[in-house]
């Protein structure tokens, strides 16, 4: 029988908790654990005729001098097969001590995996419902740690069977880095069988299948580099609005055109307005007046329009124009002032001569290349007073 091959084991456990708490009596401090240990009757040694020694249970280290921290162990005496078995360890430890700091595991291959599986023990999904609880409660320099850990008995004959659930090693670290590893009690667990009590039972079908869903990698790196690229796509996109609505320079203004040429339009369009033909000497003779007052104000850098006539004469001294055409240029504007100011009305003629007089002061007055290039003239500076 299986548990006659488990026994020898548990006994081996026993004589070894034994030991290490007669070591520890003499030292000062008690191992409850060791007296939750099944009685040698209930397990009798065997000789181990394959060797192995110490490697075929679980070994206690402890720090030399340290006491062996207090645990009381809680199982339930019967289990179901195939349900899972809670074993609950209380553990009394110092405050800075850290039990089982890397969580409960027990690696594949491993001595304590084969010999927790020869006896029937197998450790349910580390991620489901009976995972490995642990609870630290803190009460002044000590601390007390419940640790809850599930085991599945799975006997391979069916029908009532007596398992021993074999020693396991607990991890302790201290607050130097130094593990220390305790081991717990073999526990008898009389195990039934599901369908026992029921007299003819019946096969079940199959349960229906769980939902399993793989985490698409490819389709959520796309979906995350799809919503990046439309966030930057609508930035970028509303940062090219606002450029392209940016307030742009107004272009340049044209050059100006040159006043000698803005004269001749305006006399050549006064030649052609009908205003002769109409008779309406007085007016076409002020409008001469006035583009060439504006011609000569342009030309020379000073304002033609609102200047008088002696105003103008003056600047048109300053500017250095030639001595004739200055002359030719005071006539003309005398001339003009009886027309306005004295309400003379002057005859066709009269009109016609002074539209030929204008064209050729504006031509006259034209400047040369040099000039041209020298740039437009300054304006006369104010006589000093």
């Amino acid at each position: 029988m299986r548990a006659s091959a488990v026994l020898p084991l548990a006994a081996l456990f026993a004589l070894s908790v034994s030991r290490g708490g007669n070591a520890q009596s003499a030292a000062g401090s008690a191992a409850p654990a060791a007296s939750a240990a099944p009685p040698a009757s209930a397990a009798p040694t065997a000789p181990d005729d394959k060797g192995k020694g110490a490697s075929s249970t679980c070994v206690e280290r402890l720090p030399q001098g340290k006491a062996r921290p207090k645990v009381t162990e809680r199982i339930a005496p019967r289990a179901t097969s195939g349900h899972a078995l809670e074993l609950e360890l209380t553990i009394e430890h110092g405050i800075g001590e850290t039990v089982l700091p890397s969580g409960f595991r027990i690696d594949p291959g491993s001595d304590d995996l084969k010999r927790l599986e020869s006896a029937s023990f197998y450790l349910p999904d580390p991620k489901g419902p009976a995972r490995p609880v642990l609870e630290r409660k803190e009460a002044g320099a000590t601390a007390t740690t419940t640790v809850k850990l599930s085991f599945v008995p799975l006997p391979k004959k069916p029908g009532r069977n007596e398992l021993v659930l074999p020693p396991l090693p607990i991890a302790i670290s201290r607050a130097s880095g130094e593990l220390m590893t305790l081991c717990t009690a073999p526990h008898p667990v009389t195990v039934e069988d599901p369908i026992a009590n029921e007299p003819n039972p019946k096969p079940k079908q199959n349960p229906d299948p769980l939902r399993q869903r793989e985490e698409w990698t490819a389709a959520k790196n796309a979906a995350i580099v799809a919503s990046v690229a439309l966030v930057l796509g609508a930035l970028l996109a509303w940062l090219i609005g606002r450029w392209l609505k940016r307030p742009r320079p107004a272009p340049p203004p044209p050059p100006p055109r040159p006043p000698w040429e803005v004269a001749h339009e305006a006399l050549f369009d006064l030649r052609h307005s009908g205003l002769l033909r109409e008779q309406r000497f007085g007016e076409f003779y002020d409008r001469v007046s006035d583009v060439l007052r504006h011609y000569l104000g342009q030309r020379y850098g000073y304002d033609g329009l609102e200047s008088t006539t002696r105003e103008a004469l003056g600047a048109l001294r300053t500017a250095g124009v030639a001595m004739e055409v200055w002359v030719e240029i005071q006539a003309f504007m005398q001339e003009a002032d009886l027309v306005k100011f004295a309400r003379r009305t002057p005859t066709e003629a009269e009109c016609v001569f002074a539209l030929e007089r204008a064209e050729a002061i504006v031509s006259r007055t034209r400047p040369i290349e040099a000039e041209l290039r020298a740039g437009p003239p300054l304006a006369p500076k104010e006589p000093a007073t």
